[in-house]
């Protein structure tokens, strides 16, 4: 069975940010994910971390506010100088956070001068934090017009032409299946780059159970293959979270 992670930046959002820590933990998760914790003090935050238990999974990169700002900068041409110094500082969080890894975002942007300039500042990073596990994750154009990494074939490339042994591929079945509507053979041809993995169903980014993606399948296929690293519940529920982690249930009762 598969290490299951919650992302508290989207599941529990009935209670406030730090209440979320403890209800993960209550309802089966070892580990929690929050996309842009920048807002919230750490101390609060590892002390969370530490009374359910929990590994801090992941975070993004770069450092906006959860209400808005863009999405990234590393592969936006004239933007390489904000990109590093927003690196930094995740970076501290991450650390502080203990985070496992940091999702490199790329932001919206199209051509060579753009692939040019993400693989240079993955360069970049992957020296500045030798150490750190970073993470690049394709988003479907659908959720992200203009996103620039939006294909896993590309993405494969980009991590080839970086060669660094600490940035790997994110992998999220829901983008993957959004994408190519075949999530599973995604996962077939990328599958062994993945240091990490999201889970929600497609269409409308819901709990991973009945629907397009075989979920118990998938995660049947991930102990097979021996993946190690965590799977995280990236998706929106309609309502109580806790009404929606029937999947978990099941999922751990396999």
């Amino acid at each position: 069975m598969p290490k299951f992670a919650a992302n508290i930046s989207l599941l529990f959002r009935e209670l406030p940010f730090l209440d979320r820590f403890q209800a993960a933990a209550d309802h089966g998760f070892t580990g929690v994910e929050a996309l842009f914790p920048y807002d919230d003090a750490v101390p609060q935050m590892t002390r969370r971390l530490a009374m359910g238990g929990l590994k801090m999974v992941l975070i993004n990169c770069p450092p906006p506010n959860w209400a808005g700002g863009e999405r990234g900068f590393a592969a936006v041409p004239g933007m390489t100088e904000r990109f590093r110094h927003d690196f930094k500082r995740a970076v501290r969080f991450a650390d502080a956070l203990g985070a496992q890894h940091l999702h490199v975002m790329a932001g919206k942007a199209t051509g060579l001068v753009a692939r040019t300039t993400f693989v240079e500042n993955l360069r970049w990073a992957a020296a500045e934090a030798p150490n750190r596990s970073l993470t690049i994750e394709p988003l479907n154009t659908q959720d992200m017009p203009g996103y620039f990494l939006n294909d896993y074939d590309q993405a494969a490339e980009i991590l080839d032409e970086v060669g660094a042994k600490n940035v790997n591929l994110q992998f999220d079945m829901y983008h993957a299946q959004m994408l190519t509507g075949d999530g599973m053979a995604v996962w077939e041809a990328h599958g062994k780059r993945a240091a990490h993995i999201q889970v929600a169903q497609t269409p409308g980014r819901t709990a991973p159970d009945a629907g397009e993606i075989d979920y118990p399948a998938f995660f049947e296929m991930l102990d097979e293959s021996g993946y190690k690293g965590w799977v995280s519940a990236e998706y929106m529920p309609d309502g109580d979270t806790r009404k929606t982690l029937g999947w978990l249930d099941s999922a751990k009762g396999s």
